[in-house]
C-alpha cells in the first residue's frame, strides 16, 4: 500500500527533546531533533520496517492482525474521544515548570498558538518508553501507534523502533482521517475525529457544523 507522507506542523514541534533523553535543549537543537526524527521515521516507513495502515484497515488490524492500537495522544485529546479498548502512553505531556524563562514561553505560547488551538506548552515525555515497555514487556508485540494528524506518531513509532520493537503499525494520517465507521466503539464527549481541535478554533468549527446542517435543510 503506497502511502504519500507529508510535513505537518504542530503545536508540539517547539518542545521536542533529543530522543531518549529529559535534558533541555535551544530551540535550534529541538528543530534539529524535529527534523531528523521525522526524517527517520519516514525512512522506516517507505522502507517497511514500519507498517502504514489506513483508519479504514485499522479495526481489521486489531482483530485479525493482532495488533495493539497504541494511543500516544496528549491526556486532553484523549479524553474527547479515545478508541474503546485502545492503550495511553503520551509522547508529549504538559509541562508544569514554573521557571521565570519558561513561564515566559507558556505566555508567547498562548498568545500565538495555545488561545486557537487549546493545546497546552508541552514537552517530550522523557519516560515514553519506559512506559510503553512497562506495558508491552514482549519487544515482539504488535503495536499500531496513532495520533491525531500521524506526525506525533511516526515520532513515536521511530523511539519505539530504535528501543527494539520490531513489529509496529503507524496510523496514516491519525484520527483527524477517520471516518464515524471505521473504529467500531469510540468513547469520550467529541467525535474522533475532532479531538485535536480545542480553543477558538473549536467554536468555529462548532459553528460550521450548525451552518452545514441548516443548509442541508434549506
Amino acid at each position: 500500500m503506497a502511502i504519500q507522507l507529508k510535513h505537518h506542523h504542530t503545536s508540539t514541534s517547539n518542545h521536542l527533546q533529543p530522543p531518549f533523553s529529559s535534558a533541555p535543549q535551544p530551540r535550534s537543537a529541538t528543530l534539529r531533533v524535529h527534523a531528523a526524527q521525522g526524517g527517520r521515521a519516514q525512512e522506516l516507513i517507505q522502507s517497511g520496517a514500519v507498517t502504514p495502515i489506513l483508519p479504514k484497515d485499522a479495526a481489521s488490524a486489531v482483530e485479525s492482525q493482532g495488533y495493539t492500537l497504541l494511543d500516544i495522544r496528549p491526556e486532553w485529546e484523549r479524553e474527547k474521544a479515545r478508541v474503546s479498548g485502545s492503550l495511553h502512553v503520551p509522547l508529549f505531556v504538559e509541562d508544569k515548570d514554573t521557571s521565570p524563562i519558561t513561564l515566559l514561553k507558556k505566555w508567547v505560547h498562548f498568545g500565538y498558538i495555545g488561545l486557537w488551538t487549546g493545546q497546552y506548552f508541552t514537552m517530550i515525555n522523557p519516560r515514553f518508553l519506559q512506559q510503553v515497555e512497562a506495558m508491552f514487556p514482549d519487544k515482539e508485540s504488535k503495536l499500531l501507534v496513532a495520533c491525531g494528524e500521524g506526525l506525533r506518531s511516526m515520532m513515536a513509532a521511530a523511539k519505539l523502533y530504535k528501543g527494539g520493537y520490531k513489529k509496529l503499525g503507524w496510523l496514516a494520517g491519525g484520527f483527524n482521517r477517520a471516518a464515524d465507521d471505521d473504529f467500531p466503539s469510540v468513547e469520550g464527549s467529541e467525535k474522533l475525529q475532532y479531538a485535536t481541535i480545542g480553543g477558538a478554533s473549536y467554536y468555529f468549527l462548532k459553528l460550521l457544523i450548525i451552518l452545514q446542517a441548516v443548509g442541508k435543510e434549506t
